[in-house]
């Protein structure tokens, strides 16, 4: 099945839950973030040499946007943990333990927040809720809730505006007020043009929604669209259910080149879309180039996505805002419900009963 994306009153149809309006949403739940983390009570620590955010999914995508935000402006070394248990050197009052889960209950995060409270880790938690808010709460650490009710996805305003407040006010990052107002702006300018009442022919995401069905979608990105790029990915994979990969420049042009030989005749399906910035590095800038040209020789259907903005967290933002739309009308386009992830559902039950 697949929809005329130039009659959004049928959406409702498919997304029963509409998810649209969390897309809509996206730049106020981030200001919102922003203004929620300089007002609730935050230690003020001193003494932190390291920083190790743990997270899953929805959650640690925007501990991955703050931390390649963040890579050329704080004094501290910082990583994102995607597992169970900590690193061995995350330990003591020297690091800051941020434990991110959207419902509170994700297991790998909870695993690491019981390690970081027994090595006697500085801990910040952030939650709607659940089981981590609860131990938090019980073994007095800093303890962060917010109120959202959708999927931890469409929650990436939270998981991203939270840690960039809480960063800024332990002098971790420069103020970032005024650029985060100019992200915004330039968010909202953007989605001008993206809405689902704007027609195919103006409405670029719903043109590349197009370009996408039937093809198999690889997303380049560098610098500050690294997690942008990851982001595309997850997102095509959770609303559209289909299957997408995310790679990274320069790192792409020392392996994947070498690739785009076989299947040949599986390189016709593929469609590689390459983000863009003014604020990547011009060597980056070249290897987009470059790397385009050579999946276009190859016989890869390809594409750029500019940013728009003038700084780096705009060029961020508005990226991201652009990729879930995109998704969003790729969902639309092949009839499937954006919201409901039966596969993720399943097989958390498997895990639950032991396979």
């Amino acid at each position: 099945m697949t929809m005329n994306l130039n009659d959004p009153a049928l959406f409702p149809q498919i997304d029963r839950a509409n998810y649209l309006a969390e897309i809509d949403g996206l730049p106020d739940q981030l200001e919102q973030a922003w203004q929620l983390g300089n007002r609730l009570p935050l230690p003020e620590w001193r003494g932190l040499q390291r920083v190790v955010i743990a997270g899953m999914g929805g959650s640690a995508i925007g501990a991955d946007l703050l931390a390649a935000y963040a890579a050329p402006l704080c004094p501290l070394p910082l990583m994102v943990h995607r597992n169970y248990g900590l690193p061995a050197w995350a330990s003591g009052p020297e690091t800051l333990l941020v434990a991110s889960s959207h419902s509170g209950n994700t297991e790998e995060t909870l695993s690491a927040f019981q390690l970081g409270l027994e090595r006697g880790c500085r801990i910040l938690t952030l939650s709607t809720g659940g089981e981590l808010a609860e131990r938090a709460r019980h073994a007095g650490c800093a303890q962060w809730s917010f109120a959202h009710a959708g999927q931890p996805r469409a929650a990436v305003g939270f998981s991203f505006g939270l840690l960039l407040a809480a960063l800024s006010r332990l002098s971790l990052l420069p103020d970032p007020a005024e650029e985060l107002a100019g992200a915004l702006g330039a968010m909202r300018a953007l989605q001008a043009g993206l809405r689902a009442a704007v027609p195919v022919a103006q409405n670029p995401a719903k043109r590349m929604a197009g370009q996408l069905l039937g093809r198999w979608v690889v997303v380049f990105g560098a610098d500050v669209l690294e997690p942008v790029a990851r982001r595309w990915k997850g997102q095509l994979a959770e609303l559209a259910k289909a299957w997408g990969q995310f790679e990274f420049l320069p790192e792409a042009d020392h392996n994947t080149l070498a690739g785009l030989q076989q299947p040949e005749n599986a390189l016709p399906s593929l469609m590689a879309l390459f983000l863009r910035a003014p604020s990547n590095h011009p060597r980056n800038l070249l290897r987009s180039n470059l790397t385009r040209q050579a999946f276009m020789l190859e016989g890869a259907n390809t594409d750029f996505i500019d940013a728009s903005g003038e700084t780096p967290l705009a060029h961020q933002w508005t990226s991201l805002l652009f990729g879930d739309y995109l998704a969003y009308y790729l969902a639309m386009a092949y009839g499937i419900d954006p919201t409901p992830i039966a596969a993720l559902v399943d097989f958390k039950r498997a895990l639950t009963i032991g396979g």
